[in-house]
């Protein structure tokens, strides 16, 4: 976020606009304070004349990190401090750390693995993924996705075709980042198309690496508790990468996921199989059936951490 303080004037004036883009947002909110000059009480009794209700401590625990604005009344408290203050609206909220974990379906994970843990490389996956923003991913609540890959007559991985259903966790979400990760390094990463509700943002590809990380921003950032239904696809350039297997990494939980995987009559593995790691457990491995379609598809409930997919034989 770009913070630019065009009302606030005094010494401190570039120390806050360096906080608002860093945080912490306790220490960013303290320096808000001091520079407009408003103390505890005098902000308690302007907040309370517009219609809301906050204690002296709350707002002593929000400037010393003893507590943060999570639920829904504090985070209106929040936007309206923000004008009161003077500093431009959501710079505080986007300094909020994630919501504590309150025991919904989607938090129930004791350990959540890092942003790149589940990658082969998790440091040229790291490295890539710095160059794009990634702060509102343990916001975004998975609610359901779905993935349809496309194997063409050459047995060619010809493109993959992604929906997802999300649930923002706060106010302020505006993109989804999306993670690819090539076995075949000498060839060329997918083209990345935005088809609904999205656009396309910043784009990193390491060929090298066989990587490719693209933001996805939604038509507006969303407000706590709204869902966003976003597709986008991935399409691979001829000579198509030959298709073995396709994968799907889960840092977070989600609530359904559905993977089809759709092969040309001309060309149809001897066997295939779908699979499941769940985080810090062992592989789960099943037979996987064709349909009169020549395709395949599985559906995981409530499932992660971990990973799932399908693999296939060409060959008997």
């Amino acid at each position: 976020m770009s913070v630019r303080l065009h009302d606030l004037a005094g010494a401190e004036h570039h120390d806050l606009e360096r906080l608002l883009r860093t945080g912490p947002f306790e220490v960013a909110f303290r320096a808000a304070i001091r520079v407009r000059g408003l103390g505890l009480e005098r902000l308690q009794q302007r907040l309370a004349a517009d219609g809301f209700s906050i204690s002296l401590a709350t707002l002593s625990y929000w400037q010393t990190g003893r507590s943060r604005p999570e639920r829904h009344d504090s985070l209106l408290t929040l936007s309206r401090l923000e004008e009161l203050l003077g500093v431009p609206s959501g710079a505080l909220a986007a300094l909020l750390p994630p919501p504590r974990r309150r025991g919904r379906w989607l938090n129930t994970a004791a350990t959540r693995p890092d942003l790149c843990a589940l990658w082969p490389r998790p440091d040229r996956v790291e490295d890539a993924v710095s160059e794009v923003d990634t702060r509102w991913d343990e916001r975004l609540t998975r609610i359901s996705q779905h993935d349809r890959v496309i194997v063409g007559p050459e047995r060619g991985e010809r493109c993959f075709a992604s929906r997802q259903v999300l649930r923002a966790e706060a106010d302020g979400p505006d993109r989804w980042v999306v993670i690819v990760h090539l076995d075949e390094h000498d060839r060329p990463v997918p083209e990345i198309h935005a088809l609904r509700h999205c656009r396309l943002g910043r784009t990193v590809a390491r060929p090298a690496d066989g990587l490719l990380v693209a933001e996805l921003l939604f038509d507006r950032p969303l407000r706590r508790g709204e869902t966003v239904v976003i597709e986008h696809e991935l399409v691979n350039r001829a000579p198509y990468p030959l298709a073995t297997n396709y994968e799907r990494k889960f840092r977070l939980p989600v609530r359904e996921y559905v993977l089809e995987v759709c092969f040309d009559p001309a060309a149809v593995p001897a066997s295939c199989a779908s699979y499941s790691r769940l985080d810090g457990k062992s592989e789960e491995v099943r037979e996987a059936v064709l349909g009169g379609d020549c395709s395949m598809h599985s559906v995981a409930l409530s499932f992660g951490p971990g990973c799932y997919g399908f693999r296939w034989d060409w060959d008997a």
